[in-house]
């Protein structure tokens, strides 16, 4: 699907659209400034990436309101279903941590935007403020691609990523739902997820780096290590630093995992090549690509 053209580029001008403190906020919307609303009208957003709210984060920004007050507006829509009601895109922390304040009123912008930009824009408003967990922003690009039919190409040109970027962590939502839960939890960085991708033993690995606080680099090493003792000279030499590196330049550019395997050895010509993937939505997204004109 080809997109608008009037379609903003969000990653690199959200700041333009959304403004990056109170004062840009203003000077988006000189005819529509913030105006205040009754809190209880406002709700969260369904396109909401963000799941987790960090308590002592949030305490914080409660005192810092019932000292100085809100100083950014939050970003609102209208409730496509309730006129009376206003749907949060941008500033659902401040907004809870005003009812801890007990504020009555908060000021918002309320803007004009559709389904697809209230998800671009919650997604790169938390990205931007390193508010999400490397699982909570994979989730929100695979929901980008699921319900807009996006191309990791054309997701990372809305949002202004690297497809790499955008390749590398969705490949952590192939992980066991044990260890997500711990990248979520912040137990595991994203360095150590990327490392434990594809491995069947991701799980004891995950505690073990939990309980022991191994590096990612003792991750590493640990599966190098495994991998040459339970394959020996055999499994160790089944694959080329050529074969490996052609594996990771697919997988980046699809951004699942993908296994080549020769057969006949290395240099017969010939083999089987081996895609993952989680959904038909992903597996739609690979046929699109290989579909694609050369020239394209």
């Amino acid at each position: 699907m080809s997109e608008p053209t009037s379609r903003p580029r969000l990653g690199r001008g959200l700041s333009a659209l959304l403004g990056d403190d109170g004062e840009d906020y203003q000077e988006l919307d000189k005819a529509r400034p913030a105006r205040e609303l009754p809190i209880e009208q406002l709700h969260p957003g369904r396109f909401q990436p963000r799941m987790n709210f960090d308590e002592a984060e949030l305490k914080s920004l409660v005192d810092s309101i019932r000292e100085k007050g809100i100083l950014q507006p939050i970003l609102v829509r209208r409730d496509p279903v309730q006129d009376d009601l206003y749907e949060i895109i941008a500033g659902e922390r401040r907004w809870r941590a005003a009812q801890r304040a007990q504020l009555h009123e908060v000021p918002v912008i309320v803007r004009e935007l559709d389904d697809q930009a209230a998800l671009e824009v919650a997604l790169i408003e938390n990205i931007q403020r390193a508010d999400l967990s490397p699982i909570e922003e994979a989730e929100g690009y695979q929901r980008l691609m699921d319900h807009f039919e996006h191309t990791q190409d054309a997701l990372a040109k809305a949002i202004g990523k690297s497809r790499s970027h955008i390749a590398n962590i969705l490949r952590l939502l192939t992980l066991p739902e044990e260890v997500r839960e711990m990248v979520d939890r912040g137990e595991l960085t994203a360095g150590h997820a990327r490392a434990l991708v594809g491995r069947e033993d991701a799980v004891a690995l995950a505690r073990q780096i939990a309980a022991d606080g191994m590096t990612v680099r003792d991750i590493e090493n640990r599966v190098s290590k495994s991998s040459k003792s339970r394959g020996g000279k055999k499994k160790s030499s089944a694959k080329s630093t050529d074969t490996l590196a052609l594996e990771r330049d697919l997988s980046d550019v699809l951004g699942l995992k993908v296994s080549i395997n020769p057969k006949g050895g290395e240099n017969s010509g010939r083999g089987v090549l081996a895609i993952e993937f989680s959904s038909f939505d992903q597996l739609d997204d690979v046929l699109r690509r290989l579909n694609r004109p050369i020239d394209a």
